[in-house]
């Protein structure tokens, strides 16, 4: 866990939107995959990379904010 919090937070909000959001246009892609999984559709390997890359970094922020709102130290045991 010390791992996610030597992410500097604004570069990973940044990152995490982007990432999350792209491409914009028709709808984010993250937003179709997660309907997918919702339907029951996710089963072509690519769609299932795709809902993993997309969610990556959205996952680590929340990961990171949950444990600042739990005010786990940072850098604990190095």
């Amino acid at each position: 866990m010390n791992l996610i919090d030597r992410f500097p937070l604004p570069s990973l909000l940044i990152s995490a939107l982007l990432l999350g959001s792209a491409p914009f246009v028709p709808e984010p892609h993250l937003v179709e995959k997660l309907r997918m999984l919702v339907d029951g559709t996710l089963s072509r390997p690519l769609d299932i990379f795709d809902l993993f890359l997309h969610a990556s970094l959205p996952t680590l922020l929340i990961i990171r904010l949950a444990r600042m709102a739990m005010g786990l130290p940072r850098n604990a045991g190095a």
